[in-house]
């Protein structure tokens, strides 16, 4: 099997047409024509539908990207291996929608900086999805929330341990925490997220019912709210960040105060571990105060 083919296969999945995948593979659109004929006659299977315009992957065509990129995955990490050198190709990494992805920007800039021969790839994403394709080999790491449902072959470790808050406008009174919960308009984190059980949970623990005014699916929207005047709500720390937020008063939530820790998620023989360890240790620098250092020291 021609693993160039492969890889035109997979231009042609990334943009969508023959054309658009030529010019990014540097051939001609009859010879990605040819190449795609090539893979149809060796696995005796149409990949296209060709009655439409553009022809579209046919579902055992989609089968076969799937399992291209598994082979072009492995190829590039065996290459890598054999070389002795690991910190070059291209480093795909996941993420969910949390405060860590404030900080990952910062964390591939220096792995760039520092490894020009690297290119890093970052697809957001849900924890569960994220998972799986760790596990499957799609992606060389994934950034989640504490999880309790990772398996075994998996390794997590947190690289953040974020406190959270309860966030009042400015012309709300600071109150005892229990009292606030009760007696103030709540905006409530309703989310699929583990953030949003942890919430819940504590404030169960804590046995308030609060005043629910409004319900959000996004952290940034229930600040919003809260600097809108709407009520009060409780957002992670590193949401916290910047002069935008000065305004804003905050009380620790809970007693001692509750935090939620943000890891990577990788395989446990990963080719590209010492990587993934550099890359967390960054993301623990960007962290400031609530970073935390990967358990395992690079060598």
């Amino acid at each position: 099997m021609n693993t160039r083919h492969l890889k035109t296969l997979l231009a042609i999945h990334k943009y969508g047409t023959f054309s658009q995948a030529a010019e990014k593979v540097n051939l001609t659109a009859a010879a990605v024509g040819q190449q795609v004929v090539s893979l149809e006659q060796e696995f005796r299977t149409e990949l296209f539908d060709r009655s439409t315009r553009p022809p579209t992957f046919t579902p055992q065509g989609l089968q076969v990207v799937e399992m291209a990129n598994k082979i072009i995955r492995l190829e590039e990490d065996t290459k890598l291996s054999l070389r002795g050198d690991l910190i070059s190709g291209t480093l795909m990494i996941g993420s969910v929608r949390s405060s860590a992805v404030n900080v990952v920007p910062g964390a591939m800039v220096k792995m760039r900086s520092k490894y020009s021969d690297l290119k890093t790839n970052l697809r957001i994403g849900l924890s569960s999805q994220l998972v799986s394709d760790v596990a499957s080999g799609h992606l060389d790491a994934a950034i989640i929330a504490e999880h309790i449902s990772i398996p075994q072959h998996l390794n997590w470790q947190p690289f953040l341990d974020e406190p959270l808050w309860v966030v009042l406008p400015e012309d709300m009174a600071v109150l005892p925490l229990k009292e606030m919960l009760n007696e103030y308009p709540f905006i409530r984190f309703k989310s699929a997220v583990p953030l949003a059980n942890v919430i819940d949970t504590e404030l169960s623990a804590l046995g308030v019912i609060t005043n629910d005014v409004a319900e959000m699916d996004t952290i940034n929207a229930l600040i919003t709210c809260v600097r809108s005047g709407l009520g009060i709500t409780i957002v992670p720390h590193m949401f916290l960040q910047g002069p935008e937020m000065a305004s804003l008063k905050r009380i620790e939530f809970g007693s001692p105060q509750i935090s939620r820790k943000i890891g990577i998620v990788e395989r446990i023989n990963n080719p590209r571990k010492i990587i993934i360890e550099e890359l967390h240790n960054h993301l623990a620098e960007q962290c400031g105060s609530q970073g935390i250092p990967r358990i395992k020291p690079i060598t």
